[in-house]
């Protein structure tokens, strides 16, 4: 039976051929679809089912004693400091970076547009590692502020450049018309028409601050990540570590709900008939050297400063550190996982993509917002789930690839998912059916013209994801089956070990494959926006 979904008085394009009425048949069944996005959003909620359970479990005496102790105030108070201080740090450099280079005379502005997107392609941890070599005493919550900013800016930088490269510019010139100065004309209509991209770059930085271990860990830093690999080193899944994990989760939840809340409900299209115009960009004048100066020095820090350390390093140490029985088996297992990883990712994906973009209903939305609230927590509460789990009910699996994949699945399955989305949702679905009409089986027209056309979007998402493996380092640390040897896990071994010549070259190995990714996330941007 097929559904007629068709808008009102218009022919329907799902019931018969163009030729000879015969009946068009969808390539998937719907139902069968649906059960195993449903089977997915399940296994999704496993990290939030433990969490739970432990803290039932535990008994509520127990836990309000754990919870409510001078560590975890302390741990409250560095972590909410952090974000506060860090996440507005952000929103200014990646804004004010935004709108330097998309709505200014900035001069080389295409070059700065690639440059202040090139720091995400540096993993926190090596970013830590590097101002340590620089600055040896650096700890403490300021030396955490430079580093996370350092690190995380880019997350607010690409969504807020890609949404000015959107916007309207009609808006603002008849702002101009009306006597606005050109400040005033940022702040009371260029800023408003952001929220979405700054608030989401947000939220994206806070989950990342609440989810790092290696970066602070290397600067002493204590947060609840730190202290919740800490108590599982220890005590392997003690109930202080599960408690932490508790108010971990909380705090990501609080997240998600103050961004949904923080969108508001406006409108932010142009309505109305007419292309928008091309927005005229602001003479900088005498600001022009400030601003060249200010974005040389974010870049600097943020990229140069990783970048040379990592040299230095690998010349300090010779052709020595470049042992090919060390770094090659790192290499190519982080190829592995990260290909395998992504691949996987990518077809669990799709289930949710087509109910979304094929089926749209309230169903397919909260199916969707479940994964997103899994894949926002922390990976070592993923981990911990994972263990706790395979543990108690399949102990056959416990340390095997399997469990490593399935982590990687349920952190970054929003990556693939989105990319699925958009590809699918630009391929129109008459495409599908005119092949079926031309006598193709439905699975076949499916495969050979909807697969075929949403292909590249599917190889972005995989890309994303496949960058995001290859920099992972907690969820790793806890489930890779024994000798694993990955680049993250490599470095952070010999950087423990104060080993910094011999991390250097699984630091440069990780910036390497980091950089294409990185630079195709800033093209996925810019197509967005149109540009």
């Amino acid at each position: 039976m097929t559904t007629d979904l068709s808008a009102p008085g218009m022919p329907s394009t799902g019931s018969t051929t163009a030729g000879g009425g015969k009946r068009l048949r969808p390539p998937f069944g719907v139902s069968t679809v649906s059960l195993l996005a449903v089977l997915i959003t399940l296994f999704s909620l496993v990290p939030l089912g433990y969490v739970a359970y432990m803290t039932v479990a535990t008994g509520w005496d127990t836990a309000v004693e754990l919870i409510f102790r001078p560590r975890v105030g302390e741990l409250l108070l560095n972590t909410v400091m952090l974000t506060v201080i860090t996440v507005p740090l952000c929103l200014v450099l990646g804004a004010g970076g935004a709108w330097l280079v998309e709505r200014t005379t900035l001069r080389g502005h295409r070059w700065w547009a690639v440059a202040l997107a090139a720091p995400l392609a540096i993993p926190a941890f090596v970013n830590s590692y590097s101002w340590v070599s620089a600055v040896p005493s650096l700890e403490g919550i300021w030396s955490g502020v430079l580093i996370a900013t350092l690190s995380y800016f880019p997350l607010v930088y690409i969504p807020a450049a890609a949404a000015l490269g959107r916007l309207d510019p009609a808006i603002e010139q008849s702002a101009a018309s009306l006597g606005l100065g050109p400040w005033a004309v940022f702040f009371r209509v260029v800023l408003p028409q952001l929220r979405i991209a700054l608030t989401g770059g947000a939220l994206l930085v806070s989950l990342h601050l609440l989810a790092e271990y290696g970066a602070f860990a290397m600067i002493r830093f204590d947060t609840f990540t730190t202290a919740i690999m800490v108590q599982f080193q220890s005590t392997f899944n003690g109930t202080a570590g599960n408690m932490l994990a508790s108010v971990l989760v909380f705090l990501c939840l609080i997240l998600l709900l103050a961004e949904v809340k923080s969108r508001g409900t406006a409108r932010y299209a142009r309505i109305g008939s007419g292309a928008p115009a091309k927005a005229t960009r602001l003479p900088l004048r005498h600001h022009q050297l400030p601003a060249q100066l200010a974005l040389a020095g974010v870049t600097v820090l943020a990229f140069g400063v990783p970048v040379w350390f990592v040299l230095k390093w690998l010349i300090a140490g010779g052709t020595e550190v470049w042992a090919a029985d060390e770094f090659l088996p790192a290499l190519l297992q982080t190829l592995v996982y990260g290909a395998a990883g992504a691949a996987v990712t990518t077809v669990v994906a799709f289930p949710m993509a087509y109910l979304a973009v094929r089926r749209p209903s309230g169903f397919s939305k909260l199916l969707e917002l479940s994964n997103y609230v899994t894949s926002s927590l922390p990976g070592i509460v993923v981990g911990l789930a994972l263990v706790t789990v395979s543990i108690r009910a399949v102990p056959g699996i416990y340390q095997t690839a399997g469990v490593l994949i399935a982590a990687y699945v349920l952190l970054f399955l929003p990556r693939a998912l989105v990319n699925l989305r958009s590809g699918l949702a630009q391929v129109p679905k008459e495409l599908d059916e005119a092949a079926q009409s031309l006598g193709k089986a439905p699975l076949t027209s499916f495969v050979r013209v909807t697969l075929r056309l949403t292909a590249p979007a599917a190889a972005g998402g995989a890309a994303l994801v496949f960058l995001a493996i290859v920099n992972e380092l907690t969820a790793t640390l806890l489930l890779s089956p024994n000798g694993t040897r990955t680049l993250a896990t490599e470095f952070w071994s010999k950087s423990s070990e104060i080993d910094y010549t011999g991390a250097a070259p699984y630091a440069l190995l990780m910036i390497l494959l980091s950089a294409p990714m990185t630079y195709l996330l800033f093209q996925q941007s810019k197509k967005v926006a149109g540009q």
